[in-house]
This record gives structure tokens, sequence and C-alpha cells, in this order.
């Protein structure tokens, strides 16, 4: 049998990228342990649901003991502040994602997803990653900040070396060449944003960075460093994420093709299979802490300095708070929500917008794609562990079926609420 440090190992190799649920069960039972190098692994869901309430639970990673630079944040990214600078910053982009914002971005959503369909039936191919998953929400993320979409290459390479950084302090995970790159990918993406800024103050827009721009020229809230790092953060995680729960939703679904049908006679099933893709296979496995003070969870104890894994994906899939929850299931209880998008300060600013683009695409592939099923019997997975999702999905399909009115439209957009 395994030690706990031994899994721990395992989560972070290759060998678990296809399937990492198996070891996080280990994790899980032997419940949370200390490594002797001040990292904690919680994987249980009533832990992991405490901690990322706990106020002794920071965000900013740099404050670790094992952070290479424990100078505090390089950036003014709020989604590693702590309050009161993230309450601060995470309020001035808020209303961009509320639910009248995202219910009225409905119908564009599906236009852009059945032309996704349309391509991929004029070309009788589909990659669900490259041809659907990812230009859906990075098309979206780019007309919601007014980012042009033809310079998408450059800013999803850089995305996806910031992306690497985000891997904890783990042997294996974070080698100097990872942050390496990702400091070069981020001097890109500000000196493309300052760039983007000039143009914007000359020729204001009706969009996000342009709302961002006037918050900065008309009040003392938002420096230009936090202004550029901002902007930044909303290109990243406003399409990294949701690519991959729409790749892990599609891939669960081709995997169980009874469930796939009633989502192809009941519409509003698509809802459901978001909340059970978020739980049973999450597109992010894990978030960290730091302690900024001592504290016992389950027994374990963690000092100041600690870094705290939160192992969401282990979480969604403990027994205690699931039954049976290594079955997929789109008629589950939800009566418990997933720790899919986090809790507490930190829950997902834009999780309202995610589920609404996973919905469509969901409810339009199970309505449009005729026979659709997996070209290859194992699937490739991205070498993160914190995000996790298909590095290509191919389907074969019968046909792809044309565009008809559906009933559900109204519904999509009123659920996004």
């Amino acid at each position: 049998m395994s030690s706990p440090s031994q899994d721990l190992a395992r989560l972070v190799s290759w060998e678990s990228r296809p399937d990492p649920y198996p070891v996080l069960r280990r994790l899980r039972e032997a419940g949370p342990f200390t490594t002797g190098d001040g990292v904690v692994p919680v994987s249980g869901y009533h832990d992991c649901r405490t901690l990322l309430r706990h106020p002794a639970m920071s965000s900013e990673r740099e404050r670790a003991r094992q952070s290479p630079t424990r100078r505090g944040p390089r950036t003014r990214n709020f989604l590693h502040l702590d309050p009161p600078d993230h309450t601060r910053l995470r309020g001035l982009v808020a209303k961009a994602f509320s639910p009248r914002v995202v219910q009225a971005l409905g119908p564009r959503i599906r236009e852009l997803a059945h032309g996704l369909l349309d391509e991929a039936a004029d070309r009788g191919s589909f990659d669900v990653v490259a041809d659907f998953a990812h230009p859906l929400p990075v098309r979206v993320i780019c007309e919601l900040l007014g980012v042009p979409y033809a310079d998408r290459r450059d800013f999803l390479r850089w995305s996806a070396h910031l992306s690497a950084a985000l891997e904890p302090p783990l042997p294996g995970l974070r080698t100097p060449e990872v942050g390496a790159e990702a400091a070069r990918a981020r001097a890109a993406f500000v000196a493309y944003f300052r760039d983007l800024l000039r143009r914007r103050r000359d020729d204001p827009g009706d969009d996000l960075v342009s709302g961002l721009l006037r918050v900065e020229q008309e009040s003392d809230r938002l420096s230009e460093s936090e202004l550029l790092a901002t902007c930044v953060m909303l290109v990243n995680a406003g399409h990294e994420t949701t690519v991959n729960l729409i790749a892990n939703g599609v891939l669960a679904l081709l995997r169980h093709p009874a469930q796939l049908a009633e989502v192809r006679e009941d519409p509003e099933l698509a809802w459901a299979a978001v909340e059970e893709v978020l739980r049973h296979d999450a597109p992010v496995q894990l978030v960290t802490r730091v302690a900024t003070a001592p504290l016992s969870v389950g027994g374990a104890p963690v000092e100041t300095g600690d870094l705290v894994l939160v192992l969401l994906a282990a979480a969604n899939r403990d027994p205690a708070a699931y039954p049976d929850p290594d079955r997929f299931d789109l008629h589950r209880d939800r009566s418990t929500p997933s720790l899919a998008f986090a809790a507490g300060p930190h829950f997902c600013l834009g999780a309202g917008l995610a589920r609404l683009e996973a919905a469509i695409a969901f409810e339009l592939f199970a309505d449009r794609v005729v026979g659709p099923r997996p070209a290859r019997d194992t699937v490739e997975y991205k070498p993160n562990v914190t995000l996790r999702g298909p590095r290509a999905l191919d389907v074969e399909f019968d046909a792809i079926r044309p565009a008809r009115p559906e009933p559900g439209v109204g519904r999509a957009s009123r659920r996004a609420g």
C-alpha cells in the first residue's frame, strides 16, 4: 500500500493525467496530512469548503515558505490578492459578469456556437477542442473585453505559459524553465495591453477594457499596474477553464451515450450536464492557499506559511457529500453544490458566463451532431495538473444537421441568471 506522500507524487506524474481520480480517492481517504516540507494536501469536501472560507487562508502564494520570491505579489491580479485589495479590484469588474449582462450574451453565444458547428459540417471533421470548445469562449471574452479576435494566437500562446505557472511548487511541476516562460509571457501580455489601452484612450468603446480605463482616469481606485494585471487576468481566466469545461463535458457525454440522448430529447438537461461535469471532472482540479496563522484541519497541524493544496477534484467526489460519487449522473441531487468554482471570497467571478457557454455548447452538440463517437480509444490530456482538459478530442459523426429554431433559446438565457 502506498503512503500519502507517494500518492501525492503519483498525482503529479504523467501516469495520472488520463485518470487522476483513483489517486485522489486514496489522498482523500488518508485525510489531511503534512508532507514535512510545509505542504498540506486537503481532500475532503467539508475540509476544503471550510478552508476556502477561512480567514487565515491567504491567496497570496508568495507568502508561502516554498515561494521563490517572498517579497509580495508580483502583480495586482486580484486572483492572488486578499481583502481589501481583492475586494476593491474584484468590485471594479463584477458588473461585467452580473446575471443581467450574462443573460444578454446568450443569443450571441448561441450564434457563435452554431457557426462553429456549421464550419465543422463543411469540413467533415471535428476536433471538439480546437473547433468548438476553444474558439467559443475565446471569441466571447474577446468581444466582452474589446480585444481584437485576430490577435488570439498571440495571447493564447501567452496564456498557455501563464497556466503552466499556476501549478503548485511540487517536484516535477514548477521548473525554472516554466517560471522563465511565464515571466516572458507576462511581459508580452503587459506590452500588448499597454498598447491597446493607448488606443482605447484615443478611441474608447463600449467594452470592459474601455470601462476599466475610465475608472483609472476618474478615480484613484485603480493604478495602471493594477489595470494591466486585471486585463491580463481576464483574458487568461476568461477562456482557459471554460475550454476545459466544454471539452470535459462533451467527452463525458460521449462516454455516456444514453445521457447524451437525454440531453438531445430535453435541452433543459444541458444545465444538469454542466453541474455534473463540474463535479465529476472539474476543469480546475486544485487551488492553493497559504496559512497566515497556525490552525488544524482534520487533525493535521497547519503552520504559518504552510502551502495548503485544496484538492477540489477530490472534494467533488467525496462520498460523504455525494452518494456513488464516481458515477456520472445528470439526475443527481444538486442540494450540495460542487466546489468546482471554489467558495468564499474567491468564488469564480465568471461562473455564470462559463455555465451559460457550456450549457449552450452541450445543448447544440447533442441536438446537431448526429451519431457522434470518439475517433480514438484514448485521450491525450494537457500537461497541467491544476487545469484539466483534453489536448484534442477528435469525434467522428454521421452528420451535423442544420440549425433549427430551438425552444431552449429563451430558457438558456434565463437560466444564466
